[in-house]
């Protein structure tokens, strides 16, 4: 059994941890809250732009041919882009762990198709590194913080590289918020863009070709996308951390208490040995 001072030790080194943690969770909190707060906020604007973009692609199928616009070109998938929104830092739980399984997961089913990946976070650009998987970019130190002029110029890279046929789609892997508790982990597909279908016919008076208004609403479109997912996988990232932190500092005060358990019965072991002897060498002494 370890001695009294290696437990007193013990007991005080993981109290210094659960401080740590303890601030951790409160900093996480505090995070979560504004970045939760931007992250709903952009749920309407986004529902919206699918909504204007349903009613212009309406109007524009009926009058123009809208396979000439080259963000809704539909080719076969041989080369995809994958775009992959991870974490700069980890103390997260599985929050990176689980995101990097569902792109190698997405990864090893298409063994046909020439993938390259677009790392924003550091944990997504390691991954990709240690997997040797080509990069046509890497963003680090704007998951944390995430502007829309950031947002637009990777969305910008990506919707020219589509257009120029470099790759034949584009896929965007992302923990978007779900709850305190869990994320959401999405895949989803982002180019070729599909038209949603407007479930009710209204008539318009646009001010220039719908076809044209297209055309420019759908790399808006594609840029929201990006900045979304930057601010669900900000949000969700301080929310798993929370927790991480929240069940840290539970199994730190278990620990505490079983030390504090095993330095009383140290104790008393010492205690009761100290009595035998004194009681034996009275004994020894009659």
């Amino acid at each position: 059994m370890p001695s009294l001072i290696d437990i007193r030790r013990r007991i005080r080194s993981v109290k210094n941890m659960q401080q740590i943690t303890k601030a951790m969770k409160m900093v996480s909190a505090a995070k979560l809250r504004r970045a939760q707060g931007r992250a709903i906020g952009s749920r309407p604007y986004a529902k919206m732009m699918n909504r204007v973009l349903s009613h212009v692609a309406a109007a524009a199928a009926s009058l123009d041919d809208l396979s000439e616009l080259p963000l809704l070109a539909v080719r076969e998938e041989k080369k995809i882009q994958l775009v992959i929104v991870s974490s700069d830092t980890g103390l997260a739980g599985a929050f990176n762990a689980n995101l990097l399984r569902m792109a190698h997961r997405f990864i090893t089913e298409r063994p046909q198709a020439e993938i390259q990946v677009e790392a924003i976070g550091r944990k997504g650009r390691d991954y990709s590194r240690r997997n040797r998987i080509p990069m046509t970019g890497e963003h680090t130190g704007i998951v944390d913080k995430p502007a829309y002029d950031q947002a637009s110029a990777i969305a910008r890279s990506l919707i020219e590289r589509y257009e120029k046929a470099e790759t034949d789609a584009l896929y965007l892997a992302v923990n978007e918020f779900k709850s305190a508790m869990a994320p959401n982990l999405v895949l989803r597909r982002i180019l070729p863009i599909e038209l949603p279908e407007s479930a009710e016919q209204r008539d318009y008076i646009f001010e220039e070709p719908p076809k044209d208004l297209l055309s420019r609403l759908l790399p808006l479109y594609v840029e929201l996308q990006i900045f979304r997912a930057l601010l669900e996988s900000n949000t969700a990232y301080n929310a798993a951390r929370m927790t991480a932190m929240d069940a840290a500092s539970s199994n730190a005060r278990d620990m505490i208490d079983t030390l504090t358990l095993n330095m009383n019965r140290a104790r008393q072991a010492s205690i009761t040995s100290q009595i035998i002897e004194i009681v034996s060498g009275a004994a020894a002494a009659v």
